[in-house]
């Protein structure tokens, strides 16, 4: 009896970028409802 791995890459590869996405959402969202121009250290360095 044959054994074959079934995998579907372009699934996978949307399902991350799909995560990428939610990550940046979130984190845009978070500047968006604070107001604030620097919410953290990351955001302006300088500033």
């Amino acid at each position: 009896m044959a054994l074959s791995i079934l995998n579907n890459i372009p699934s996978l590869a949307a399902q991350n970028q799909l995560a990428i996405t939610g990550s940046n959402l979130q984190r845009t969202l978070f500047r968006l409802s604070s107001g604030s121009r620097i919410n953290s250290g990351a955001d302006d360095a300088a500033g």
